[in-house]
């Protein structure tokens, strides 16, 4: 590790930094609209963006400076079975390209923002659409707050993060400039801002990967010599637990586990708040179906990441949290120059995704619980001006979040929020092909799933933590460990069938679908298609939570 501050790396950041930053507030001006007082223009870009935005934008929307770091040092620290991340991704796609067409058509049918406006209109209930959003909010918040930390790391690294006897506002003062102008530019120029840097950012990343994929292994003697180096580190015993440190190949007892998380993580990916928003904003369902065929290049960007991991190893890097592997890996190893670089790339990553994820929870705010039960006749104007604002608070709480708890805290907090996000799965996925599923029978599956899930994970323990130490608990019935999420999703389901039937037999009431067969195909060319969310009927419908007339079930 070098000593203090690294002056060539930390100018070459910062000019990276100055650079995006001009361009986050320059967006403002990028493909103007004429009326830029709506969710529309602000929170979705316009509904505007062509295949390599979107495919940009996606990117790095879902490949985030949390990933950069966090790969490779679940493969630092425990071997294979950080690998995980790259089959996940494999099956996301085949997945998304199913259903995100769908919803796309009849979001841009209706002016739908979020997932919740969809699940409202769906099956005409306030309180269904309510648990979606309210979810996509507690599982966004940690994720904002992991990119916030991911910054944090590179600025450690570089030197300039202060020591421990440094006072608490000259550490985090870089942090504190970072946020603000985050906050600044995403408050200015909305989605554009993160549409426009993320082609810098992913051009980057990739620099970064490729020469790190070729420079490392030839000043570490080739992959032959890490993985030796590699497998002799993960033989050694943990003295907190007894057992090996980790494995180059997962073993059978860790197999479950490793399926049941890659699955239980491709299901719930898109469900997350800010993926919808970045597709959301895509021109056409075409462009959606072609990301889903190029989106997986950056899948096998992932899998050459990941052996970051065992670079680190064999590289002898020491740290005692495990996030800094990666960004002091690239200060040991690259010259000061291209280590700057490295570290842009990763503090960029960073700003990317936590602008979307600010955005995607305003929206879900603004629309699902400002306008639903707060000023239901909130004008577009009204209605973007809070969503700007609760962008600011958003990431106003993911700051004090890292600031003040540890570091370990808030990456379990995310791991919980995957469990969460996953229990949305039914309503939203369900909810694009089938109208049969009751809405009470989908809350009920939700509650269900939501309370296993948290009830799991708390009793969850490691080595340094008492409740929240894991994501993975014995599957019950069948003996395994596994993903916790996925064991709630099940169950989720299973309550969703069962009540279904017991609902339907007695005859509740259904709700209004506000939606026709015909939405879920439309695109954007299409006659009839809506800009904006339609008003609140009045009259009786309207206490049921219904948007519009009712329609026949698709």
């Amino acid at each position: 590790m070098k000593d203090g501050v690294n002056g060539v790396a930390l100018a070459v950041f910062l000019f990276f930094f100055l650079a995006v930053t001009v361009m986050g507030f320059l967006a403002a001006r990028w493909r103007r609209a004429e009326n830029e007082h709506s969710l529309d223009e602000w929170g979705l870009g316009g509904r505007s963006f062509g295949t390599w935005i979107t495919w940009f934008l996606l990117g790095g929307d879902l490949y985030t400076a949390y990933t950069f770091v966090a790969v490779p040092a679940a493969v630092y620290a425990a071997g294979a079975a950080g690998f995980f991340a790259v089959p996940y991704t494999i099956l996301v796609y085949p997945l998304i390209f199913t259903f995100l067409p769908r919803l796309w058509s009849v979001s841009h049918k209706h002016g739908y923002v979020t997932t919740s406006d969809f699940v409202r209109g769906r099956f005409g209930s306030k309180g269904l659409s309510l648990a979606v959003a309210v979810t996509g909010l507690l599982a966004t918040m940690p994720y904002i707050a992991l990119q916030l930390v991911g910054i944090q790391a590179v600025l450690d690294v570089m030197g300039i993060g202060g020591g421990e006897s440094t006072h608490w506002f000259v550490k985090d003062l870089p942090l504190l400039i970072a946020f603000g102008v985050l906050a600044a530019y995403t408050y200015s120029s909305g989605l554009r801002a993160p549409a426009l840097i993320a082609f810098v950012k992913d051009t980057l990343i990739y620099l970064v990967i490729a020469v790190a994929i070729i420079y490392i292994p030839i000043k570490l003697g080739g992959f032959g010599a890490i993985f030796d180096a590699a497998g002799d580190a993960f033989a050694q015993k943990n003295p907190a637990t007894g057992q090996p440190r980790g494995a180059l190949v997962p073993g059978e007892m860790g197999q479950w586990g490793y399926a049941t998380l890659a699955l239980g993580s491709a299901l719930a990916l898109f469900m997350y708040p800010h993926s919808i928003t970045a597709t959301l904003s895509s021109r056409s369902r075409d462009v959606i179906r072609r990301n889903t065929t190029i989106l997986p290049l950056y899948s096998l960007m992932l899998g050459l990441l990941a052996l970051l991991g065992f670079m680190a190893i064999a590289a002898g890097v020491k740290v005692t949290n495990g996030q800094l592997a990666i960004p002091q890996l690239f200060e040991d190893m690259f010259p000061d120059w291209f280590a700057g670089i490295a570290f842009a790339a990763i503090g960029i990553g960073a700003l990317v995704p936590a602008a979307i994820m600010s955005i995607a929870a305003a929206n879900l705010f603004t629309r699902n619980i400002y306008k639903d039960f707060i000023k239901p006749d909130a004008t577009p104007a009204q209605e973007t001006k809070v969503s700007k604002l609760v962008s600011l608070l958003v990431k106003v709480g993911a700051l004090v979040f890292v600031l003040t708890m540890d570091k370990t805290v808030a990456i379990n907090f995310q791991l919980l929020g995957g469990i969460w996000i996953l229990q949305t799965f039914p309503a939203l996925v369900g909810g694009l092909f089938t109208r049969w599923f009751h809405r009470w029978a989908l809350l009920g599956g939700w509650a269900v799933g939501m309370v296993y899930g948290t009830a799991a994970a708390y009793g969850v323990a490691s080595p340094t933590q008492k409740h929240f130490g894991g994501s993975s608990a014995e599957i019950p019935g069948i003996g395994e460990i596994g993903y916790i999420g996925l064991t709630a999703f099940v169950l989720n389901a299973l309550v969703t069938v069962v009540l279904t039937f017991v609902l339907r037999a007695v005859k509740a009431p259904d709700g209004v679908d506000e939606t026709q067969p015909s939405d879920y195909t439309a695109d954007a060319g299409d006659p009839g298609v809506a800009t904006e969310l339609p008003e609140l009927v009045e009259g009786p419908e309207a206490e049921d939570g219904q948007r519009g007339p009712s329609k026949a079930p698709a």
